[in-house]
């Protein structure tokens, strides 16, 4: 198989969105139809639905899951000179974020299984500085929070869960979302849960953030030319909240999709001399990504853009190495060697519900083949253990 474009796609959002076209279509009537864009009725039928599946008392719609995460550090009181540790393998968005408030990223390492943050790390580096963790729940794997838990209880520091994969997953019972701490997800269009166009949400048991938050995105207004605080402009669109509550009652199918096609790829590859996802408990993991590790992951790669496969790369920088913090005094290359091993060795597969099992198949023959051919040439694949 030897395609010059791409057969493949790694995500493809048109056959998505094909399957509820109608349904979209009429959303997007009624709110032409009701006049109200911003804010209305369609934000707050979202907000509700949105905590109700989670499992939350409040949600609270914004622009986007960086204004997200920034929303959610103020209305923790995260300021200047505060410390905020984030793990080192995640989104440029996790520490942004937090520079965004005038805080200062500090960058952990983390575990090699499920390349959550390490709780190891994250106690060697808490100074008197440290204020609050970001728990990421990457790829859509729902963390373990319990030694995080401890150890922030025992140090006196705030939790805040970067959920911007993990729609729908949980642990022990409750949904990421549901825990009580502030929880930030991301709507943009990729996500398990995706507008058509960036949105974002966060979630809560306390009343008063709740209406922090609130005062928050909406420039720190209760009402029309009162404002009570400094706020910025983060508010959901009502096209956006009506899209996002059609495609919610889709959410529990998609990710059954996705664990089924993770399934499918374990099944396949699992002699291969790579490292694949491990498949945890029903709803553990919605396989936002489908990740798997490998030695000589650029040829790879090639190889899977010859045979006409889109792959991407989750992430091929570690934080502390990006170029934006490079003049800020942060750690240099080896100080975090899982997250910079990784960053050389992870290769996202083609993951969406629309998946077919012969597009799984093709996938999985041609990651093989480059594993023969590699054996073949006396190319070095060992297996990767951590």
């Amino acid at each position: 198989m030897n395609h010059s474009g791409i057969t493949i796609p790694f995500l493809d959002l048109k056959a998505q969105s094909k399957s509820i076209r109608n349904d979209v279509m009429d959303a997007f009537d009624r709110v032409l139809v009701s006049g109200q864009f911003i804010g209305g009725e369609w934000v707050e039928r979202f907000e509700e639905e949105f905590a109700r599946f989670v499992g939350s008392k409040y949600a609270v719609g914004v622009g986007s899951g960086t204004s997200a995460l920034e929303l959610a550090l103020k209305t923790a009181r995260i300021a200047g000179r505060d410390d905020v540790i984030v793990p080192a393998n995640s989104f440029f968005a996790t520490a942004e974020a937090v520079s965004n408030i005038g805080a200062r990223p500090v960058f952990c390492d983390v575990d090699p299984m499920a390349f959550h943050l390490d709780i190891n790390s994250v106690e060697r580096l808490i100074t008197p500085r440290t204020r609050a963790i970001i728990a990421v729940h990457l790829y859509g794997r729902a963390m373990d929070m319990t030694a995080l838990e401890e150890l922030a209880e025992r140090r006196g520091l705030t939790i805040i869960e970067d959920a911007a994969q993990a729609h729908g997953t949980e642990r022990d019972g409750i949904r990421v979302g549901g825990s009580g701490r502030l929880t930030c997800f991301s709507f943009y269009p990729g996500k398990n849960l995706g507008a058509y166009g960036d949105a974002g949400i966060i979630t809560c048991h306390d009343r008063v953030q709740a209406e922090r938050l609130r005062l928050l995105r909406d420039h720190g207004s209760p009402a029309k030319y009162i404002h009570v605080m400094v706020g910025t402009n983060s508010r959901l669109d009502a096209i956006q909240a009506a899209v996002l509550s059609v495609k919610l009652r889709h959410l529990r199918e998609w990710n059954m999709r996705r664990v089924q096609h993770a399934k499918a790829y374990v099944m396949r590859l699992r002699n291969a001399c790579i490292q694949t996802p491990e498949i945890p408990p029903v709803r553990e993991h919605n396989f936002h990504l489908f990740v798997i590790r490998v030695k000589n992951r650029d040829a790879m790669r090639r190889h899977l853009h010859a045979c006409g496969i889109e792959t991407g790369i989750h992430y091929p920088q570690p934080l502390h190495l990006t170029r934006a913090y490079q003049d800020l005094g942060y750690p240099m290359r080896g100080s975090l060697p899982v997250s910079e091993a990784l960053a050389s060795e992870i290769l996202s597969l083609p993951m969406y519900p629309e998946l077919t099992d012969s597009q799984i198949e093709q996938v999985s023959e041609a990651v093989l083949q480059f594993l023969g051919q590699a054996e073949t040439q006396e190319i070095s694949v060992p297996a990767i253990h951590g």
